[in-house]
């Protein structure tokens, strides 16, 4: 493939990652009949699923029949704004168990925190609904591998698809397509790049405990103007004392709930980085992770600068993931601010190659001058209406959709955020002598601290946890050799009675 080509939509249709799907789109059909309405709710919406509703208005053919929320101000303002619309026949529901038992649901859509998406998406297909569940897919490494074998329980019966909108992008697949080529030469490394600034989340001195009926009322926290269900939204989790100012995303950086950014934003990048190497079927043989929570003291527990090693054995093309959460120096927090790598890449993929490297949307020589290959990146604007068509097909009209993507790009990150749980604080020179003979690994290093000493961090005196290299089983699932004990127990969570996961078939 010529390097100076211009990768086009028809090129894509004609690879072989679209053989009989793309090239050959299948003729909807639904047992319902083609006819039918498609009849979805939206679990969770004070975020992303805000976009879910957007997004399913656009499709043809689908109606929006119910919403469920457990904070009754977010709940209330959706239903007025649907009924405003002219959806006045829309249902409203704080308890996603009595939503899935509704006959009137064909299909739900799940944006609720990390903690219960896999929950709620196992709760939904045992009652027979159409999945879209969003990233991470899973919080743990058990549940997840839990998930997995429940689709293929339902397969060919209902759909469970994950939420990463690149799988459904031309653009990425015509990325991948060209590194597989060769056009650039042997593959060496695979980057997930995600430089987000995060401002401290605060600290209380005391927890917030739910009242005697297990609610929040209104005004408890600075974000919730309505009462919050504090026993639906903790669901497999303790109903622990809130020990954050804001109830809502604020849970990302706290282990009960949440995966820090390397589990939020992560998995989108993780997902990119293991597609360009063409989709490894297992986990790595080895992991490894270092960090901190650096800049200042507050009730997040999360790094919020995190590096991540991926070992896929011998002769297989590594991941490194890079998440820096400060700005670029001075600890100024002005909009736009954050590094960015190789000037292109704030957040996003880099694919370096012996002959030069794909970064995002275009394809560069070794010294970063663009060789005019370019790609059409949209970041799957599809994505939603493709579980919709992959609905009315009867099966998933792209192998890409699958939930399995999901579950391993969620599980990237869990593996290395075990190893980082497990660190100790250590000197920089300890961290380059753990890195040494790793050539990507050293310079990503050198920058990461270099961009701590802009922002006036000490990491010889605010050090590094540098968590082990952990060995993992990508058959069983499971760590060996040293530190499996304590990985291992990290891999899955405990589940409070009534919020178990169900057995599928």
């Amino acid at each position: 493939m010529n390097t100076h080509t211009s990768i086009k939509r028809r090129d894509v249709l004609r690879s072989s990652l679209y053989a009989g799907t793309a090239m050959a789109l299948p003729i909807w059909s639904r047992a319902e009949g083609s006819n039918s309405d498609i009849r979805v709710a939206v679990i969770g919406f004070n975020g992303r699923g805000k976009g879910h509703i957007g997004s399913l208005a656009k499709i043809k053919g689908v109606r929006l029949v119910a919403l469920c929320d457990v904070d009754s101000g977010v709940l209330d303002k959706e239903i007025a704004d649907q009924k405003k619309k002219g959806n006045t026949d829309i249902k409203a529901y704080t308890d996603y168990r009595k939503l899935v038992e509704d006959k009137d649901i064909d299909a739900v859509t799940i944006a609720t925190p990390n903690h219960t998406h896999t929950l709620i998406a196992m709760t939904a297909i045992a009652a027979g609904k159409h999945v879209y569940v969003e990233k991470p897919t899973n919080h743990n490494l058990w549940e997840g591998s839990e998930l997995v074998k429940a689709a293929a329980k339902v397969e060919g019966k209902q759909i469970v698809q994950h939420g990463m909108q690149r799988r459904s992008d031309l653009g990425w697949a015509a990325a991948q397509e060209y590194i597989k080529s060769g056009a650039l030469g042997k593959t060496l490394l695979s980057r997930g790049v995600n430089y987000k600034a995060r401002q401290s989340i605060g600290k209380v001195s005391e927890g917030k405990s739910a009242g005697a009926d297990g609610t929040f009322a209104a005004g408890t926290f600075k974000d919730t103007k309505g009462t919050v269900d504090y026993n639906l939204w903790a669901g497999p989790r303790e109903m622990s004392p809130i020990n954050r100012e804001k109830f809502h995303y604020d849970w990302h950086w706290q282990w009960a709930y949440g995966n820090g950014d390397i589990g939020n934003q992560g998995p989108h990048q993780l997902d990119v980085a293991r597609w360009m190497i063409g989709n490894p079927e297992k986990l790595p043989v080895r992991v490894m992770s270092f960090g901190n929570r650096w800049g200042y003291v507050d009730d997040g527990q999360t790094a919020n600068n995190q590096m991540a090693l991926y070992d896929y054995g011998k002769g297989n093309v590594p991941i490194l993931f890079d998440n820096r959460g400060l700005p670029r120096k001075d600890m100024d927090w002005t909009k736009g601010n954050e590094p960015v790598f190789k000037q292109v890449v704030r957040i996003g993929n880099v694919v370096h190659c012996e002959g030069g490297y794909v970064a995002e949307s275009k394809a560069y020589d070794n010294e970063g001058k663009w060789n005019g290959t370019k790609f059409t990146i949209q970041d799957g604007p599809e994505h939603m209406a493709n579980f919709i068509s992959s609905i009315r097909a009867g099966k998933l009209i792209n192998p890409n959709l699958h939930v399995s993507h999901g579950f391993q790009a969620a599980s990237l990150a869990i593996l290395s955020n075990i190893s980082y749980r497990l660190g100790k604080k250590v000197s920089p020179a300890e961290v380059k002598e753990r890195l040494s003979g790793d050539k990507f690994a050293t310079e990503t290093f050198e920058d990461f601290a270099a961009n701590l000493q802009a922002n006036k961090i000490d990491i010889g005196v605010d050090q590094v946890a540098l968590g082990p290299w952990l060995s993992f089983n990508p058959d069983s699932l499971k760590f060996e050799g040293e530190f499996a004990e304590e990985a291992n127990k990290l891999a899955t969570d405990e589940y409070r009675k009534e919020f178990e996961l169900p057995k599928i078939g």
